[in-house]
């Protein structure tokens, strides 16, 4: 990743020194970035863009399918299995290699972009958040993420998370991060910057901090750039025409 550059602009002394500052990049005590069987990326997205205890939407569900969307290109980009041909015209999304496996929803994608090599991102971003939520939605049930939804009286209640906590924790690390200006791990870039994308960091986050979000996304390889910018598209789009 580029280097962090962030200046919070603050008078702190020539004798003074703000601990924040120092602080290595946020990281659980119970929840380690390599551990697989941890929330993923798309997982920590769904959970920030719903109420971390009734499980309730944050947003309309069309800008939520297109913020996982991104969420779950981002995974994939993250594992380095598919990327983007800055040759093309348009910018083309492409499986570096033939290979589909993973979980039913990753294989699927996966399935589609190498059927149709020679679409660009905001195609693909626009196609699977057709479907995009309930898939991501039925993962995190079968993972033991969510509760499956329940019918109270005449009404069916959302899919609430299993563990408050852990529904917590990814928009704790965000926040923790901002507040100790130090920049989060590459994941937790990524996942703030779809969460501005999406348009729902203003209502999320303790505090908004454009310069900080700027600085942090910029550390990102430009195809996680390309992709925070063309969901941000999306989703503003999406806004128009709902008007």
């Amino acid at each position: 990743m580029a280097q962090f550059s962030y200046s919070a602009h603050r008078s702190l002394g020539r004798n003074l020194r703000d601990d924040r500052l120092n602080i290595s990049p946020i990281s659980s005590p119970t929840v380690a970035e390599s551990d697989l069987s941890s929330p993923s990326l798309v997982d920590d997205l769904y959970f920030v863009l719903h109420d971390n205890v009734t499980g309730h939407p944050l947003l309309h569900s069309r800008l939520t399918g297109l913020a996982l969307a991104g969420g779950v290109l981002g995974e994939l980009m993250l594992a380095e299995r598919v990327a983007l041909d800055f040759g093309a015209n348009p910018e083309r999304l492409y499986a570096t290699n033939g290979e589909i496996a993973g979980d039913p929803l990753t294989r699927a994608v996966l399935g589609h972009v190498i059927a149709e090599p020679h679409h660009p991102i905001g195609t693909w971003l626009l196609f699977f958040a057709r479907t995009i939520y309930a898939d991501v939605t039925a993962r995190m049930i079968a993972a033991k993420l969510l509760k499956p939804p329940v019918r109270h009286l005449l009404k069916q209640q959302p899919p609430a998370p299993a563990d408050m906590n852990t529904a917590a924790w990814p928009l704790a690390r965000l926040n923790l991060a901002i507040q100790r200006r130090r920049p989060p791990v590459e994941r937790d870039c990524v996942l703030l910057g779809l969460l501005v994308a999406a348009g729902c960091a203003q209502r999320v986050l303790s505090e908004h901090d454009p310069r900080f979000v700027a600085a942090a996304t910029a550390m990102l390889p430009m195809p996680l750039r390309r992709l925070i910018a063309q969901t941000k598209v999306a989703v503003g789009q999406a806004v128009i025409s709902r008007r």
